[in-house]
């Protein structure tokens, strides 16, 4: 019996629109209609292909039940997974699909796969997944049937209470629950945003460079981002004042600027929120990272300093947690609960409440801040060493920043060379990264490379992966 290798089967695509577990059956098809694997072959094993493609087993688990379910192959128990015997399959006829441009890589900001240095994604390897399952049947086995309703497109109380108890212990935040909406990441944060207070044809700054899906969403919605400049103080907010005195809204990464990992300067912001209280803007402040600093303790959200009530305040368990949750919360102004809570009923959905229940316990019962402090000094750990291998490889033809905090490194590249082209490279290599000019909104700007270090398990294994992005450079 022949046992098919991966390598017969061509690489997967990161930067493509199907799934992962769709591309995995479309490749093991295409195989079999091609006889590239004949009835009787033997496929890897689930584990195996997990390991070498780097994905989830319940990933390639996906893609096996289709081919089992559309009668490809055959599970026989320990003895493997097999092609179905006597198949004779009829080659599919294929459809034209424009060839893509393998030149620049096509930038997903949400990827569905676990790739080293895969911006997003905190440390998996280390979360508490036995506590979470724990707290999980708990939760379960407490549901009632009111439980099993639709649930409040506010947010679980239980978990309102927790957040604002955490916030004003943690970011200096000093709030009600009733001000705090559980929302299902940072896009649906800022529809919320935009709904309530913005409407089309407003203004609004933005950091450049800045996180693209900001640009992207206030597109859609027909408003007008300015781009502000960013140096070592974080947004240069003199220069927002020149371009667009009278925007309607800023949107700010104040405790770790995304992606260069500065932080707003004091002066800066206070001038921000004298602008805002002036005009009567609004300032949105999204602390993606901000529990993560390395160099003291966090400092205070920008909303801690805020007395006229004109700043937002967006936080996310994507980072802390994990993105999988499809968690995260909105803080606003006490006199815009009301505008809030209607646009809530209008456009919200609410998130799953058994998933609030367990975060909501997790909390209760002190492994939230337990999870942040292991994770603040495990990150600080993993950030010099991925630094310290990447470097005794790359040092000649890179310059890594120096940063206090975040969950990325920055790698400019030396001499003339194009940061999407390394990208594209590095994801056909089954590497991530993403390329600094993509996040940047007028001209090119610097070239970098975009790198997440904290699934990067030590010194050794950040040096070897970074000899494998010298043979691309």
């Amino acid at each position: 019996m022949t046992v098919a290798k991966t390598s017969n089967i061509s690489p997967l695509d990161p930067t493509a629109a199907a799934a992962f577990y769709r591309q995995i059956y479309d490749r093991f098809r295409g195989a079999i209609a091609s006889g590239v694997l004949k009835p009787g072959d033997r496929l890897p094993s689930a584990r195996a292909l997990t390991k070498e493609l780097g994905l989830a087993r319940g990933t390639i688990e996906a893609a096996y039940s289709l081919l089992a379910a559309e009668g490809y192959i055959q599970a026989r128990g320990q003895a493997g997974t097999i092609v179905m015997p006597g198949l004779k399959p009829r080659t599919p006829v294929a459809n034209a699909v424009p060839s893509p441009n393998r030149g620049i890589a096509v930038v997903s900001f949400r990827p569905e796969s676990i790739l080293p240095f895969q911006m997003g994604l905190p440390a998996l390897d280390v979360f508490p997944r036995k506590i979470w399952a724990r707290l999980g049947a708990q939760c379960g086995r407490a549901m009632q049937p009111a439980d099993m309703v639709h649930p409040s497109v506010y947010g679980l109380p239980v978990l309102r209470a927790e957040i604002a108890a955490y916030l004003q212990v943690s970011r200096g935040i000093n709030c009600l629950p009733s001000q705090i909406f559980v929302t299902s990441g940072y896009r649906h944060t800022m529809a919320l945003i935009v709904h309530a207070l913005l409407k089309p044809g407003d203004r609004v700054w933005v950091e450049n460079p800045g996180f693209p899906p900001t640009r992207e969403l206030l597109g859609h919605m027909q408003m007008a981002a300015v781009a502000v400049p960013v140096d070592r103080e974080g947004m240069v907010i003199a220069e927002g004042l020149k371009s667009a005195p009278r925007a309607r809204a800023a949107v700010v990464t104040p405790a770790h600027q995304s992606p260069l990992c500065v932080s707003l300067a004091l002066p800066r912001r206070l001038a921000l929120l004298d602008w805002a209280a002036r005009t009567n803007a609004w300032v949105i402040e999204d602390d993606y990272d901000g529990e993560y600093r390395y160099v003291s303790r966090p400092l205070p959200a920008l909303k801690s300093l805020d007395r006229d009530g004109r700043v937002l305040y967006a936080g996310t368990f994507s980072k802390v947690l994990f993105p999988g949750l499809r968690l995260a919360y909105l803080v606003v102004p006490e006199s815009e609960v009301e505008r809030f809570e209607q646009i809530s009923q209008a456009f919200a959905g609410g998130s799953p409440e058994l998933t609030q229940a367990i975060v909501a316990a997790f909390i209760t019962e002190g492994h939230f801040a337990r999870h942040i402090q292991r994770m603040r000094k495990l990150y600080a750990e993993r950030r010099d060493a991925t630094a310290a291998g990447l470097q005794s490889v790359l040092g000649k033809q890179v310059q890594i920043d120096s940063q206090p905090g975040g969950m990325h490194l920055i790698l400019r590249l030396q001499g003339r060379r194009s940061d999407r082209r390394l990208v594209a490279r590095m994801r056909e290599a089954g590497l991530y990264g993403e390329a600094l000019t993509d996040w940047a909104m007028e001209g090119e700007g610097d070239s970098a490379l975009l790198l997440n270090f904290t699934n990067i398990d030590s010194q050794d294994t950040a040096a070897t992966l970074g000899r494998r992005i010298s043979r691309l450079i």
